[in-house]
């Protein structure tokens, strides 16, 4: 074994020991999900952590795949301060999109890779329950409840959890829920212990405009100063509100990190130094 391995291991072992049994939840997009290379590495990050015995449910938006397909179909896409206005149409898309080829694609993926998983809508069993943003959004919504029963059943199985960000209504209608914030509420439900954001770039930067700027750590507090001042940039201020949110909900860290960089997951999780940012209290 080289010396970097062996130094690898060394910081890992305490970690393992620290883990055992706990859940952490990682939200999946961004190039990461779109690079087959990268998402085999993703996915075989994910089932090392549960063959040292850290449960892992896995949460998924898909906007790529949503935008295909409206092409494909001729329906334009329509989006006001970062969300995409969610008319009936468009909604059928989005679920197709997200339950169906996005789902069952990373399912297929973990599969062919030697593990056990399975694909739930945030519809299934009621696991996700929500309401509409607001009308002019139409079926973009928020969540107001989640029923974990499902998803514990599943890990109880054996298997690892595949989540899509679609919700009920009080009348059981689709919503288009943000992945993120998907992945924060349920984090906060199950009680995981991290809650892991995927995203395309080195976590939260000091500098938006020096990708080497990564705040390795960063307090709930200095998190809501950096959105304040204009140094967070608008595509990250969701995941920094979702973060802020598990934290206040029960989750005891949340990391955003570059899921394009080989092994992110095992060295943010693994070693002293990490990959990205920890966000904590």
């Amino acid at each position: 074994m080289s010396d970097f391995r062996g130094e690898i291991l060394n910081q890992a072992l305490p970690y393992l020991q620290q883990f055992q049994g706990q859940t952490f939840v990682v939200k999946y997009g961004g190039s990461a999900m779109r690079n087959p290379d990268l998402l085999n590495g993703v996915i075989r990050n994910i089932l090392l952590l549960n063959l040292v015995g850290i449960q892992t449910v896995l949460v998924h938006g898909g906007g790529p795949e949503i935008d295909n397909w409206l092409e494909k179909l001729g329906i334009e896409k329509v989006v006001v301060d970062g969300l995409r206005v969610t008319d009936d149409q468009t909604m059928e898309v989005v679920e197709m999109a997200l339950a169906g080829r996005a789902n069952k694609a990373l399912v297929a993926e973990i599969q062919k890779a030697g593990g056990n998983a399975v694909g739930l809508s945030g519809r299934d069993g009621d696991l996700f329950m929500g309401e509409p943003l607001s009308d002019e959004l139409g079926r973009v919504g928020k969540i107001t409840q989640v029923n974990t029963g499902l998803v514990l059943s599943v890990l109880e199985g054996g298997f690892v959890p595949v989540v899509c960000s679609v919700a009920n209504d009080a009348e059981h209608r689709p919503l288009n829920i943000n992945a993120d914030t998907a992945a924060a509420e349920l984090a906060s439900a199950l009680g995981a212990s991290k809650l892991i954001l995927l995203t395309d770039t080195h976590g939260l930067l000091s500098d938006r405009n020096d990708i080497h700027s990564t705040i390795t750590q960063i307090s709930i507090a200095d998190a809501e100063k950096l959105v304040a001042s204009g140094r967070a940039d608008g595509g990250m201020i969701p995941k920094i509100s979702a973060a802020i949110h598990a934290l206040q909900s029960g989750v005891e860290t949340v990391h955003l990190i570059n899921g394009s960089q080989p092994n992110a997951l095992l060295l943010e999780v693994f070693t002293n130094e990490g990959v990205g940012t920890m966000v904590h209290h």
